[in-house]
């Protein structure tokens, strides 16, 4: 397996975040930097653990022809655009939009008093033209939770990259095939015999995940 810590990479970020970037594919963005993995899987281009500080926002800006995942880790979101208007992300939701070919503007803004904590994910669509669309899925605890990619289920927005969201406790046990790549965002864990703590970036094939404490992660996965 390929680890990446998250201290191993810049503290960079722009408007009123602090953010890691720890995927920014070569593909799309050119030579990584801050120690970056160049490489994502499927169409997962993009990967930036972020802190917002009191208040702070991303300011409005617009995309077009892309799928943004937001995982809410700590501390509330309020989305601001042209899809999903006033929407309160808290706990452990994970949003979804797609800007498609019509595209979307947003912001995404702290409205409390203390730092939140977040990631946001970038897929390439597998096809250009799509409608625009917006999700909030709340992952369930004990089971990874299917919130992005069209195999696992019919409830998520269409793709052949796949994206589950686990809340863990001590002794839970997650089990898949094939190619991965794996986030720990919070608590600790056994990843094929590897001890894994928050910020680890992981890819591998075929795993078995054991969780040592309370946790939050993702895993992603291209359709073979």
């Amino acid at each position: 397996m390929e680890l990446l810590k998250r201290e191993q990479t810049h503290l960079g970020g722009f408007a009123g975040l602090r953010e890691n970037r720890l995927i920014t594919d070569a593909s799309v963005f050119g030579p990584p930097r801050g120690g970056a993995w160049p490489k994502g899987i499927g169409n997962f281009v993009y990967l930036a653990d972020a802190r917002f500080q009191p208040h702070g926002d991303t300011r409005m800006h617009p995309h077009r022809e892309i799928d943004i995942i937001s995982f809410m880790v700590e501390g509330r979101l309020r989305h601001e655009g042209s899809l999903g208007e006033g929407s309160i992300l808290e706990g452990k939701d994970v949003q979804v939009q797609r800007a498609g070919a019509k595209g979307l503007i947003h912001n995404e803004v702290n409205p409390d008093d203390q730092w939140n904590h977040m990631l946001q994910l970038w897929v390439l669509p597998d096809e250009q033209g799509k409608a625009t669309d917006y999700q909030i899925i709340t992952p369930k605890l004990g089971e990874l939770t299917p919130v992005y990619g069209s195999v696992k289920s019919e409830t998520t927005l269409d793709s052949k990259t796949l994206i589950s969201a686990g809340l863990f406790s001590e002794g839970t046990n997650f089990l898949g095939t094939g190619e991965f790549l794996c986030y720990l965002i919070q608590g600790k864990g056994n990843l094929n015999g590897k001890e894994l703590v928050e910020g680890d970036l992981v890819r591998g094939r075929d795993f078995e995940f054991t969780g040592t404490s309370e946790g939050y992660l993702f895993f992603a996965q291209a359709e073979e």
